[in-house]
């Protein structure tokens, strides 16, 4: 039977669909979660897509905290259930607490999308187990708030335990410190980056295929778990 991974969905989200299509090219199937429903419907991962939550009123990702599906998203991540946070997402996970730090307006205050370079700093989490460490991977970045910012003391921490996941390798696009693009949880379950790795699942549509290797890592994390 194939890993089940569902797909939230808020008033606003734009990548849901992309990122459900994502986990069935891997070979998963993706499960619909709707944000009023405190339900996840039994399935082995959660993917937090990309776009405009609610609006992105207030501040990124502060009010789809609160949503229901967002408690039992917290409550299965502390048991140690996968969950990837993209764009929107990784915010959202920022403002839930289960990754540290917060993202802000880009350096420049610019809008940016194009495809950025990523280099994997780390293959031992649940999304990224199939890529090489130092790996470089071509996906696309499109955020106005991107910036990812936190203390030194949480900076230092996350380079020290080895949680810093993916880092821009062609240059600093937003101005994020350390040039930090993905970050992980501490057991590596709980993984946000801002570019879109399901914008990069084939060549036709996208700029290369990279970003499959994360939908792939979760379904073997899930399946040898």
């Amino acid at each position: 039977m194939s890993a089940r991974v569902g797909v939230i969905t808020f008033p606003g989200t734009l990548d849901d669909v992309d990122a459900a299509r994502a986990v069935t090219l891997a070979g998963g199937e993706a499960v619909s979660l709707w944000h009023g429903d405190a339900d996840l419907k039994g399935v082995d991962a959660v993917i937090v897509p990309g776009g405009f939550s609610y609006g992105d009123y207030l501040r990124c990702g502060a009010i789809a905290r609160f949503a229901p599906v967002m408690g039992k998203v917290v409550e299965a991540a502390k048991g140690g259930m996968p969950v990837l946070g993209i764009c929107n997402g990784f915010q959202v996970l920022c403002e839930a607490g289960l990754l540290p730090g917060a993202l802000t307006r880009n350096e420049g205050l610019h809008f940016i999308c194009r495809d950025e370079w990523l280099k994997v700093e780390s293959n031992s989490t649940a999304w990224t187990s199939r890529y090489e460490s130092g790996a470089e991977i071509l996906i696309p970045l499109k955020s106005g708030e991107g910036r990812y910012q936190a203390s030194t003391e949480v900076l230092d921490e996350l380079e020290g335990e080895g949680r810093v996941v993916f880092r821009y390798a062609g240059g600093n696009p937003n101005g994020s410190q350390r040039g930090i693009a993905g970050i992980a949880s501490e057991n590596g379950r709980v993984v946000g980056l801002m570019p879109h790795p399901e914008h990069a699942t084939e060549p036709l549509t996208g700029p290369s295929d990279d970003g499959l290797g994360m939908f792939y890592s979760v379904l073997e994390s899930v399946v040898s778990a």
